[in-house]
């Protein structure tokens, strides 16, 4: 048994599936004002999709099996900085579906699917997929303490977060439901300067 990350030396509870959201403190160009779904949090690390950043490459182009199963937009997203030439898809399967190939649940019926599997072979397993172009990725240690110095709010995930249909309002959108001071920060202006 793998021993639990920890923020300031105490454990924190893994994050895997759970939503990262860029605080208005964020200013890196690549994490400003996102909305990452955690795919893995360990010992060693981090990994997850930035879910708001849709490119303008349709599906079809690079995987043409899997572009039926994609959801709106049905075009690539920018997952993050690392590995941009590297795929990973998210898949959520239809309730009920116990078992599945290729499959690997982060979060009830969203995980994440083998694109080198046959799409026809889950196409009735699974209600969409989303197709991301590299990943974020923190070493051991890194992401709790970007958490700890105010640069992500935590959040649960809710199972069609990864799938909308508007991926540039997922942000505010997020943080509206929070409700409460949270709900304010979704109106916080991109450059405060400018107000």
């Amino acid at each position: 048994m793998q021993p639990e990350p920890t923020i300031g030396g105490r454990e924190m509870e893994p994050l895997t599936g759970r939503l990262l959201v860029a605080t208005p403190a964020l200013r890196d160009p690549n994490f400003e004002r996102t909305v990452v779904l955690l795919v893995a949090h360990e010992e060693g690390g981090a990994l997850g999709v930035v879910l708001n950043r849709a490119t303008e490459v349709p599906v079809a182009e690079v995987l043409e099996g899997w572009a039926g199963l994609a959801c709106e937009p049905p075009v690539v997203f920018e997952g993050g900085p690392v590995q941009p030439e590297a795929a990973i898809c998210l898949a959520r399967t239809r309730v009920g579906v116990a078992r599945l190939v290729g499959f690997n649940s982060v979060s009830g019926t969203v995980g994440t699917i083998d694109l080198s599997g046959d799409p026809e072979k889950v196409r009735q397993a699974l209600v969409s997929v989303r197709v991301f172009a590299g990943y974020a990725g923190w070493s051991p240690g890194q992401l709790e303490s970007e958490i700890s110095g105010g640069s992500w709010f935590v959040f649960d995930a809710l199972p069609g977060d990864a799938f909308v249909s508007r991926p540039d309002d997922l942000w505010p959108m997020v943080l509206r439901r929070q409700g409460g001071l949270m709900a304010a920060v979704a109106i916080f202006p991109a450059d405060p300067t400018a107000n």
